[in-house]
């Protein structure tokens, strides 16, 4: 690396943490760092600040070259230009730009190659990318979206212990699991539910998935049913590869499968696809 040469540096920022790298121009990552939760419409303050932290330790790592770096962040929650614009005036980079997570997951998981991605992580959409162009579906956050995510299935969850507590459906394996986080409370889930954040949420969807009985199940094939729909919305053909990522993406596979259908590994991950539109930008 030498003085004229340009870095890039990419944050994929997410409901559960953040990760930070920069790469030398020939793609060399020169540094890497993680930091705390990143979702900039849960939290604007705190994500900004758990960004700025991890970026502190990559300048460290490189003697304080961060601001002449070319940066692009992903971020969850980025929904709308007046966010991202608001998130680029706290970066210390001279060069940044800012978009949802959306694009650099795609950018990441499929490389030049077209595609569908499904992204299952505490939060989700589905993207699809033809000739070069990509269109999207969810990932509007947890409040009116996300189906079939993490955050999704741990909050649909509760609604459903819930229902088994007034007797609505039977008090199975996953209803007492979930009734056992909270003390056997109902009043608890209220109490939680009344400020939880996606990534708390996102952090009982292991219990719902563990207990795999009828009503766990219920919840994600309910789950698949809206990827699929996502699917035939963006006009998705079993001739296009399809990309499952993130934590609950293995979850989803048979459900998904059927004859015909190209499922293909991730070629990289989100903070790639980070530094691979950083690189484009500059």
């Amino acid at each position: 690396m030498t003085a004229s040469e340009p870095l890039y540096l990419g944050v994929d920022g997410g409901g559960t943490g953040c990760r930070v790298a920069l790469w030398s121009a020939d793609g060399a990552v020169l540094a890497r760092a993680e930091g705390g939760p990143s979702n900039v419409t849960s939290d604007f303050d705190g994500a900004c600040a758990n960004i700025l932290n991890a970026l502190s330790l990559i300048s460290d790592a490189v003697s304080g070259a961060l601001p002449e770096a070319i940066g692009h962040l992903g971020l969850a929650g980025a929904i709308s230009d007046d966010v991202c614009r608001a998130v680029a005036a706290r970066m210390p980079m001279k060069r940044c730009t800012v978009t949802g997570d959306m694009p650099t997951t795609v950018a990441g998981a499929l490389g030049p190659q077209d595609g569908a991605v499904l992204a299952l992580g505490t939060g989700s959409f589905v993207g699809l990318k033809r000739n070069g162009v990509v269109t999207s579906v969810g990932g509007w956050g947890l409040q009116v979206s996300d189906n079939g995510s993490a955050a999704w299935i741990g909050r649909a969850g509760l609604a459903a212990t819930l229902e088994a507590v007034d007797g609505l459906t039977p008090r199975g394996a996953m209803a007492q699991a979930l009734l056992a986080r909270f003390d056997d409370d109902p009043t608890a889930i209220v109490r939680f539910a009344a400020t939880a954040r996606p990534a708390d949420y996102g952090k009982l969807a292991p219990v719902v998935l563990e207990a795999d009985d009828p009503a766990a199940r219920a919840i994600v094939a309910q789950g698949a049913d809206w990827l699929e729909r996502a699917l035939l919305a963006l006009g998705h053909d079993d001739s296009m590869p399809l990309c499952l990522i993130g934590g609950l993406g293995p979850r989803y596979h048979d459900l998904l499968a059927r004859d015909g259908r190209q499922f293909v590994a991730p070629q990289g991950s989100a903070l790639d696809g980070a530094f691979l539109l950083a690189k484009g930008a500059a």
